[in-house]
């Protein structure tokens, strides 16, 4: 029987995998749940499944060489030595992290698995600004290169030992790793992308609502593990950060919902779950370094200022208007986490950073405004690294692979079963996806349901007069199925 080694802590192992999971859930499937209840039934398959492949490839790189450019050995102030966690000894070994020297009571296969979830969900969210109209292909290319390129320079500058990490600026959970670079990239990305059609922007209800709860529901409480699991270990930090996480999460989604009532008269569903998350968002820069009043604080800035980024900044500015960053992530995440980021350098305690095992003397309120300094400074390379290599990556794309970004018009006016040949939704025999309006030169009116080999257009016409001998169900439901000017 083997013994297990002197540094291990099964407490601490038990809860990081279980953390690990949490997080995990809240991509598969929580946000695959999400995008497709939040999305119009046409793109309910594509909308989940551009997450569920994300979240298969980010794993394969991830341990093949990205894993060690966010946390591996120093090679640039902002990218470590590049290289596989694959092999038995590597996996085994005590969890280390090498330039800056955190370790932690359980083998490296947990810390790696942990740090690879919070690679995948950053991905994930990325894909929220682009849903509806990017193609897949371009998606399928454009996830390994920006895992490599930008959400892992993000990581090591900050968690890995890099630049951002000496400085001093904090990001307990995320706040920047994850949720501005997230966000900087979807709405960068969504400019190069281009919009939807102009009818699936202007009738953008969702499909089911009830799935956008159950997904919400799943990412709320699967940030327990999220902020939980950051700690590295189960101790007391890890208390205080679950805690903090739920008091800024209920506080930021009541202070939206309070928000819509007074603008707009009604408390929106939708709403409340853009609360959520903007509150889930904004504490997850300082979870485990504030004190639970400045939790409430800092809800209520997420709950209100995010709402009015996205109510009244991004429906008033012409520039905001025209990118088409499809479930608002800009304001969701880049807002909210640069808000939370601000706010941690004001309220970040002595004990709390003590608890965390960072030197950091607390923020403003401890009498180091220069956190908030330091904060700032982490924003601002966060967003304009990823305004850079998130165009450089779309414009290599489509430039040089030549595989263009957006789907053609036509497989917009479809949706999933022009991409995938599959339907969400199918209440009988022979249904497809309703098309209504000009397809290949034709006005179509009907269910298209693909291309013969003469590429021309099937599909069933509601017109149809299925009248036995011509008052009947005997005619051919599939005949005339190009409604003709």
């Amino acid at each position: 029987m083997a013994t297990q080694p002197a540094w291990l802590d099964t407490g601490d192992n038990a809860w990081q995998m279980t953390a690990a999971t949490l997080v995990g859930l809240q991509s598969v499937p929580g946000l695959m749940i999400l995008y497709a209840g939040i999305m119009k039934s046409k793109w309910a398959i594509n909308s989940a499944f551009m997450g569920f492949y994300g979240f298969a490839m980010v794993l394969i790189c991830w341990v093949i060489w990205a894993y060690k450019v966010a946390f591996g050995e120093h090679m640039l102030p902002f990218a470590g030595i590049p290289g596989p966690a694959l092999s038995m000894e590597y996996q085994l070994t005590q969890a280390y992290l090498p330039t800056s020297a955190v370790s932690a009571n359980y083998p490296m296969s947990t810390m790696v698995y942990f740090q690879f979830v919070f690679a995948a969900i950053t991905v994930v969210i990325t894909a929220g600004a682009y849903l509806g109209r990017m193609n897949f292909l371009a998606w399928v290319v454009f996830v390994p290169l920006w895992l490599t390129f930008s959400y892992c320079v993000g990581a090591y500058s900050l968690w890995g030992g890099g630049f951002l990490y000496v400085l001093g600026t904090i990001d307990y959970s995320g706040g920047y790793v994850i949720h501005v670079s997230s966000g900087t990239a979807g709405f960068v990305g969504a400019w190069w992308i281009g919009p939807r059609l102009d009818a699936d922007r202007e009738d953008s209800r969702p499909s089911n609502i009830g799935s956008v709860l159950i997904g919400a529901g799943i990412l709320w409480l699967g940030w327990n593990g999220f902020n939980g699991g950051d700690p590295y270990n189960a101790g007391i930090d890890a208390g205080l950060a679950v805690i903090n996480t739920n008091i800024c999460t209920a506080m930021s989604m009541l202070s939206w919902t309070l928000c819509d009532v007074m603008y707009y008269g009604k408390p929106s569903i939708i709403g409340a779950v853009n609360g959520m998350i903007t509150g889930l968002v904004a504490i997850t820069p300082g979870a485990g370094v504030i004190a639970g009043w400045s939790a409430i604080a800092i809800g209520f800035g997420s709950g209100t200022v995010p709402w009015l980024s996205m109510n009244i900044f991004g429906k008033k500015v012409a520039f905001m208007r025209s990118v088409d960053d499809c479930l608002g992530i800009f304001h969701t995440h880049v807002v909210a986490g640069i808000l939370g980021g601000c706010a941690t350098g004001i309220f970040a305690t002595v004990s709390g950073s003590a608890a965390f095992d960072i030197t950091n003397p607390g923020g403003a309120i401890a009498g180091n405004g220069v956190q908030v300094g330091y904060q700032i400074a982490g924003a601002c390379f966060i967003v304009g690294w990823n305004v850079v290599w998130t165009s450089l990556i779309m414009c290599f794309i489509k430039y040089v692979l030549r595989i263009p970004l957006r789907m053609s018009d036509e497989q917009l006016l479809i949706g999933d079963y022009s991409m995938h040949g599959e339907e969400a939704y199918v209440f009988g025999e022979g249904s497809g996806a309703y098309v209504s309006g000009p397809l290949r030169g034709k006005e179509v009116l009907g269910a298209a349901m693909g291309e013969d080999t003469a590429k021309i257009i099937m599909g069933k016409n509601p017109d149809i007069d299925e009248r036995p001998n011509g008052s009947g169900s005997g005619s051919d439901p599939i005949s005339d199925e190009i409604k003709r000017d």
